[in-house]
């Protein structure tokens, strides 16, 4: 594990009780986007309102699972004896998807540094109680060193929902879940866009340029719809339609808007301290421009950006 995973681990480790899924309004919405995407896909059953995963389609891998936002509603797609695997970094995220299912934890190999698979039940969907998953397997990695050694050819979907945008070697990573996917398999995943965040980050430098400083990136650094499609072209994948969609969410003020960022685990950035620039200073100018500039009746706007992309 590298020094940035093991930081997110960490980070997604102690947002895993409770705190990320009162936070995560945007990522429920890109879930219920992607979701119904994927199922949009399928082809419908003639006996029934609720699509399923067809059997080409079989096993399906979940990347960054985390508290089962996206789990829950895969495994309601898949049909009887369907498979599925739900992979994410972190054990405790792990452990509230499992909680989400109703699943019983399976046995761990909490000693070890290596992967970790465990297996329970899922929960039969309420709209089909008698035509549900065998079960739902959960498995504690890190993904972009897991899917290099995994065998070629072992799952019919790929999905993932606000995850890839965490990848450090995404080019690399890509070529790897494209030897995972059957023929004719997909992958389908939801990212955030580079104009996620565009408030925060004028503001930041607006902040910078008062104190006479070059500007910093803090936060993550995206990736435009345009340079995944160029990934995934070059990783082997024909055809990668993609939808983008822009979301504003409010806030009370920004240094909520930063605590709901923190509780996420999505604090992570890569800007470093100026000499002579103290952080209370640099905050306090950002938090006066935002304010100033995009405050509005009592709240503050917060722009997302998010691609839904589907490769086969």
């Amino acid at each position: 594990m590298t020094h940035l995973s093991g930081r997110i681990r960490r980070q997604f480790d102690r947002s895993a009780a409770g705190l990320y899924d009162q936070n995560a309004a945007v990522q429920r919405y890109m879930t219920a986007q992607l979701a119904r995407l994927i199922r949009d896909e399928l082809q419908p059953s003639p006996h029934s309102r609720l699509a399923r995963i067809p059997a080409d389609h079989l096993p399906v891998l979940e990347i960054g699972c985390g508290t089962g936002l996206l789990t829950e509603r895969l495994a309601a797609l898949l049909p009887s004896g369907g498979e599925m695997t739900a992979a994410d970094l972190s054990p405790d995220m792990l452990e509230a998807a499992k909680n989400r299912l109703g699943a019983r934890s399976g046995q761990s190999d909490r000693g070890s540094g290596a992967p970790r698979e465990s297996s329970a039940p899922a929960p039969a969907s309420p709209e089909s109680p008698d035509n549900r998953p065998d079960s739902v397997r959960f498995l504690q990695a890190d993904i972009e060193k897991w899917a290099a050694d995994a065998p070629a050819s072992s799952y019919g979907l790929i999905a993932s929902s606000a995850c890839f945008q965490w990848f450090t070697r995404p080019a690399q990573t890509l070529l790897h879940l494209h030897r995972l996917l059957k023929p004719g398999g997909k992958l389908m995943f939801a990212t955030f866009g580079p104009a996620t965040f565009t408030e925060l980050h004028r503001s930041f430098d607006k902040a910078y340029r008062s104190m006479e400083v070059p500007p910093q990136r803090h936060g993550l650094s995206f990736h435009s719809g345009d340079e995944w499609t160029d990934m995934l072209r070059q990783a082997g994948f024909g055809e990668i339609p993609t939808t983008r969609l822009v979301r504003t969410e409010y806030f009370p003020n920004v240094a909520l808007f930063l605590k709901s960022v923190k509780a996420l685990g999505a604090s992570t950035t890569n800007a470093l301290q100026v000499p002579g620039v103290s952080p209370r200073r640099l905050f306090g100018s950002m938090f006066e421009h935002y304010e100033k500039d995009f405050g509005t009746q009592g709240r503050i706007p917060v722009t997302y950006e998010l691609l839904l992309i589907r490769a086969t």
